[in-house]
């Protein structure tokens, strides 16, 4: 398969499908942190009539994400980013790309665009994280979970090794904490090559 990664400097959807025999490439306007080769650094709408068999698209959550959102109120110019990142969705969740999948955590793109048809966290892919993510899939199998890693609990409640006693992430504030955050873990890029992968 021809396989579109959007919005992806990490490279680890694109070389888990690259392991798996695919002809995968990631697209950022970063550049890639694994300096592969196999990575587009500029803008993703520019590639999205090259012929792809399947895309799958992660849009900066910066003015999608509901944790945010209480700040357009107060500022009309964020407000505004809010509505470009939407449109910026709307497109790739439209390219003429037979098979899509479109992920983002708990965001507006759940009620202003449509529901999300699957959310995943990293524990049921192996990953000892907890990161409640969306996705938007078309003409794609939800993803099935591979390995439950389960929790430690605090006071009774379930904490994975991403998150303090309190239920908040570790990482604390840095001018990079949204990249950290970004990322795709590992064992769900895995599922989505072994998975998608077979059409």
């Amino acid at each position: 398969m021809r396989v579109l990664v959007g919005c992806e400097y990490s490279g680890r959807v694109r070389n888990a499908f690259r392991d798996a025999g695919h002809d995968a490439w990631s697209c950022d306007l970063l550049p890639s942190e694994d300096d592969s080769p196999f990575h587009v650094q500029g803008d993703v709408l520019s590639l999205l009539n090259q012929k792809w068999d399947l895309g799958i698209f992660h849009p900066p959550c910066t003015y999608l994400a509901v944790s945010g959102l209480h700040w357009n109120t107060r500022n009309p110019e964020r407000a505004a980013k809010t509505e470009e990142a939407l449109e910026f969705v709307r497109t790739l969740m439209s390219a003429p790309i037979e098979r899509i999948a479109l992920e983002n955590p708990v965001s507006c793109i759940s009620s202003r665009i449509r529901k999300p048809d699957q959310i995943i966290q990293p524990y049921e892919f192996g990953e000892d994280a907890s990161k409640k993510t969306c996705l938007w899939l078309k003409n794609l199998d939800r993803l099935t979970p591979t390995q439950m890693v389960p929790p430690r609990l605090v006071d009774g409640k379930p904490r994975w090794s991403n998150q303090t006693d309190s239920g908040q992430n570790r990482l604390g504030p840095s001018e990079d904490r949204w990249k950290e955050r970004s990322r795709t873990f590992v064992g769900v890029a895995k599922a989505m090559a072994e998975q998608w992968g077979r059409y």
